[in-house]
């Protein structure tokens, strides 16, 4: 029964995830800016997280007593947290929902690149092919299996590809922080700290963007993306109780699945056949990666910034 638990948690949870991509992209179209989105969106989720745990008696400001946790916090919330957050809503803006998550799935392969220069070792022969596998389909999803042009501008690819890094960083880099303070806490302060820093370099665009808040529906829209997004959240964590962060990572491919679905049936997006089947290409590369690095024993790594 647990293990069930586990399996519906991340399920649910990815599909949660994967709906924001397309919530956010409705919202972009409206006219709201990405900068005015972000702000509100970390800002509020992160203060919901940190008045919830002091509600649960947790001291929230504990780590700031010390500079080394404060540093390294802050670090998290500008380079992880916004990161993540600024590159892929970037992502969308510049191609789609569809492309920007699909775009996300690359971080494995950064991640192993990482670590096996900090090894200093070759990554197994079964993560190459791992690989060169979600590298294909990238290229099928870039040019649509034609040489003469690329099917996505140069902006969409360099965001894309800055998602995967950035998403990699926001992986490697929390690990002690997490294990100090706890996940809520760190991801309630990265958020909070994300948004204030983004708030801090636009101010008059936050300013400029408190109209777009009086059409009801996009009002609405963004509270759904914030409270769906954290939900979802939420589940990811509670899921890795029950269940393998291989079945995790699997299972987690409902998330461009459900960002796919609904972008065909809100904005009647389509993907051309070779971008088609090169998603499908990326994700069976990315789960044959996460299956091979559950059966090589790697040692974990910690990227440390000071």
């Amino acid at each position: 029964m647990l293990r069930a638990k586990g399996i519906l948690m991340i399920v649910v949870g990815a599909m949660f995830w994967g709906a924001t991509g397309p919530m956010m992209e409705w919202i972009l179209d409206q006219g709201m800016s990405k900068q005015f989105l972000l702000i509100l969106r970390l800002l509020v989720a992160g203060m919901g997280l940190l008045a919830v745990l002091k509600w649960r008696g947790v001291r929230v400001r504990r780590p700031f007593a010390q500079p080394y946790w404060t540093r390294k916090l802050i670090i998290f919330g500008i380079f992880g947290m916004l990161g993540v957050q600024y590159t892929f809503l970037a992502s969308i803006d510049t191609s789609n929902a569809v492309i920007a998550t699909l775009f996300q799935f690359l971080a494995p392969i950064y991640i192993i690149l990482f670590v096996s220069l900090i090894q200093k070792a070759v990554p197994p022969i079964a993560q190459i092919l791992g690989m060169l596998v979600t590298l294909i389909g990238l290229f099928l999803l870039l040019t649509d299996g034609t040489l003469e042009g690329f099917a996505l501008s140069r902006e969409a690819v360099f965001w894309g590809i800055a998602v995967g890094f950035a998403f990699s960083f926001y992986t490697l880099y929390p690990a002690r922080l997490m294990q100090e303070w706890g996940v809520l806490l760190v991801v309630g302060w990265g958020m909070v700290i994300g948004g204030v820093i983004l708030l801090i370099f636009n101010p008059i665009t936050f300013i400029k963007g408190i109209p777009t808040l009086f059409d009801w529906q996009v009002a609405f829209m963004l509270l759904g993306v914030i409270i769906i997004g954290t939900i979802a959240f939420v589940l990811f964590l509670g899921s890795m109780t029950y269940i393998t962060p291989v079945e995790t990572s699997v299972l987690s491919s409902f998330e461009p699945l459900t960002a796919m679905v609904i972008s065909i049936l809100w904005f009647g997006i389509r993907l051309g056949t070779f971008q088609l089947i090169g998603g499908v290409t990326m994700l069976v590369g990315v789960t044959a990666i996460s299956l091979i690095g559950n059966k090589v024993k790697t040692p974990e790594v910690e990227l440390k910034i000071e």
